[in-house]
């Protein structure tokens, strides 16, 4: 069976520095290229792309395989883009200047270059080299911590479409000297693209991490910033089990609320509709959205059910930034906003749902018990609580993000956590709640439902 009319398989392999591959020769710039050509060319829905790992070619890279014809190609850079799509995959043409066509030799250089790979494989174990899984992790910061201070600095933005070092050192007032380093390190990460002394944005900093692009995410991304100062005292908080010093949510000034909420807003933006779709607004008459951040949730349940008023209940730091977004949705009538204490102040009554989306996990087990009790007491008769968050397996190791959110919460907060489906459907039943269910979501939240019966 082919359900597609062509299947590309685009090797995007990285290996570390020094060795060749296809990541470091462009691939990833060629497979946005190929996305972008089969939209303009209509044959978005017609071809498949899947990246994959090594072909084995990887001096000769970017590499790719079409099938059904099982055609081998190398060297493609994105301007040979437009014409393999014409070509080979709308007139079924191959680009042959591209074509890999002796079937032998392909053979022997994959074998060959299997066979180095696995000598210094052996090579690396024998010398007691640390391996992949342990060298990666402890240098990571070394990149996260480049990227946050671009971000910072906004270093994206005078780069833009190009620009010198000493363009972007004086349009930050930074040092040219190390802005150059900087700009040098992220062309290698592949953020920038530098030809001879210019440098410009690569398709994804110059789509997220430019001030005022379409889907600028660099304010969300400052939030990292006030992370990275908690979890460097991950250290001290094994030893005491506490976090450092912070001040209360409510005391935060606007250098961590405003990035935080940001970065909340667009994660909620696009969950609410799977949200939505599995919960369903038919029938609500009043929701009351816990912690709502932006009002993402509370709008999005608004503008589905034109019969639905929303509340968005959150600190006083919070509610103006909520109330911005709520005007700029246009539901100012139907989404008001309340200030107040999740963690100790009476939710209110009468409502058909109530959301504690990315809630729980800033609370220890006994709040999320009493926040579920007042949860409970704000609901109608029939009306559902429902809870967004990581579900943890039973011995909380997966998902992967959710057991090393639990991290970001040791050191941010005092007895925050990610939970298990039990814990969950434990609290639930506890505050009197019936027909607890979990409902799987894309990605790696999923819900927990309850209802008052």
């Amino acid at each position: 069976m082919e359900p597609f009319r062509h299947h590309l398989y685009v090797c995007e392999q990285r290996k570390p520095d020094g060795a060749p591959c296809c990541h470091g020769r462009g691939s990833a710039a060629v497979i946005e290229a190929l996305r972008r050509e089969l939209g303009v060319q209509g044959l978005a829905e017609e071809v498949q792309i899947t990246t994959c790992g090594s072909l084995g070619l990887c001096e000769r890279g970017p590499n790719l395989v079409v099938y059904p014809e099982g055609i081998w190609y190398s060297g493609v850079t994105p301007a040979d883009v437009p014409e393999l799509v014409r070509e080979h995959l709308r007139e079924g043409r191959p680009v042959e200047r591209l074509v890999n066509r002796d079937a032998a030799a392909l053979h022997t250089e994959i074998a060959a270059n299997r066979d180095r790979a696995m000598a210094a494989m052996r090579a690396r174990q024998a010398m007691g080299g640390l391996p992949d899984e342990i060298q990666g992790p402890a240098r990571a910061f070394q990149e996260s911590r480049i990227l946050l201070s671009a971000v910072e600095l906004d270093l994206f933005t005078p780069v833009g479409g190009g620009a010198t070092a000493a363009a972007v050192a004086e349009a930050r007032q930074t040092d040219l000297r190390a802005t150059e380093i900087v700009l040098n390190a992220l062309a290698a990460m592949g953020l920038l693209e530098k030809e001879r002394a210019s440098y410009r944005c690569g398709p994804a900093a110059a789509r997220f991490l430019v001030r005022g692009a379409p889907d600028d995410a660099s304010t969300g991304l400052r939030h990292q910033l006030n992370l990275w100062n908690t979890w460097s005292q991950l250290s001290e908080c094994l030893r005491t089990g506490q976090p450092g010093r912070q001040l209360a949510m409510g005391d935060r000034g606007d250098d961590w609320t405003i990035p935080f909420i940001a970065a909340m807003h667009r994660n909620a933006s696009s969950r609410a509709p799977q949200i939505l779709q599995a919960v369903g607004a038919a029938g609500v008459r009043r929701m009351l959205d816990v912690g709502g951040g932006s009002g993402a949730y509370a709008i999005a349940f608004a503008a589905a059910n034109p019969e639905l008023r929303a509340e968005i209940f959150d600190l006083e730091t919070v509610v103006p930034i909520a109330q911005s977004h709520v005007a700029q949705a246009g539901l100012t009538g139907r989404v008001g906003t309340r200030v107040g204490d999740l963690r100790r102040d009476a939710l209110g009554s009468g409502y058909d749902l109530v959301l504690l989306s990315a809630i729980c996990h800033m609370l220890g087990p006994e709040e999320n018990q009493d926040l579920f009790g007042r949860a409970r007491a704000a609901l109608a008769p029939g009306g559902r609580l429902v809870v967004q968050d990581f579900i943890l397996n039973e011995e909380k190791t997966a998902p992967g993000v959710g057991a090393i959110f639990a991290v970001n919460m040791l050191v941010g907060t005092p007895g925050g956590a990610t939970y298990s489906e039990a814990e969950y459907a434990g609290w639930l039943g506890q505050a009197g709640l019936g027909g607890v269910r979990r409902v799987k979501l894309p990605g790696v939240t999923d819900l927990m439902i309850g209802q008052r019966t």
